[in-house]
């Protein structure tokens, strides 16, 4: 498995050749930096510790700014393993870029979705909404809690019971996009589709685990003018 750390910065749109739109979203990820090598000798499991984003030394505490000099590198902001790494031959310090990934490769990309507040459980949890009827109380209420159903229990709120409550905010994978583009020169990706989180939310996008299989590369359009 691969993966880069890097940021969401929105979505947009390109076109093929034979005129077909692709709705995709931009991804930023300027090359991370391997800060830590594990294996199974020393961690019990192989993996590969990536850092993303330069930090004022002053803004980090002393273990990080220590963990990240045995890398001769600053500290990060953010710092993720990719466990099962494709990675293992690389070195402490070693730089690793969109190069990784290449155009039509089917990828899963984590995030932490919107925070969107309170809300009540029909939004939530697409409970069902009440009566409609005039002289019905009971229309978008959360409805009976303790009893459920089940006589032994009268009186028990079981664990796991859907209620109103904070929306948004959790972790959350998008899987089984397609990489239309990667951007080498200029740190970027564009993925079909929507990814989580808002923009400049922080993302990884790693090899799908459970892929449908690779697609074709597409022709994109290129709109930049040449050099006369």
């Amino acid at each position: 498995m691969k993966g880069i750390l890097g940021r969401k910065l929105g979505m947009t749109q390109v076109f093929t050749e034979d005129g077909t739109l692709i709705p995709v979203t931009v991804v930023e990820a300027c090359p991370n930096v391997v800060l830590q090598k594990k294996t199974v000798e020393n961690d019990g499991y192989e993996a590969v510790q990536l850092g993303f984003e330069d930090v004022k030394e002053a803004r980090s505490t002393k273990g990080e700014a220590g963990h990240a000099a045995k890398a001769n590198t600053a500290p990060k902001r953010f710092v993720k393993e990719v466990r099962d790494s494709e990675f293992a031959e690389l070195e402490l310090g070693a730089e690793v870029n969109v190069g990784i990934f290449s155009a039509g490769e089917t990828v899963d990309v984590i995030g932490t979705s919107k925070g969107k507040g309170f809300n009540g459980t029909i939004v939530r949890n697409n409970a069902k909404i009440g009566p409609k009827s005039h002289g019905s109380g009971h229309h978008r209420h959360i409805g009976s809690l303790a009893t459920n159903g089940i006589t032994s229990r009268q009186g028990k709120i079981i664990k796991g019971t859907i209620m109103a409550g904070q929306e948004g905010g959790y972790r959350t994978t998008n899987q089984n996009l397609t990489v239309i583009k990667v951007d080498v020169e200029n740190n970027y990706l564009l993925i079909k589709g929507n990814v989580p989180g808002p923009k400049r939310g922080m993302v990884m996008v790693r090899t799908a685990k459970c892929s449908k299989g690779n697609t074709e590369p597409v022709t994109l359009v290129d709109y930049t003018k040449e050099e006369e």
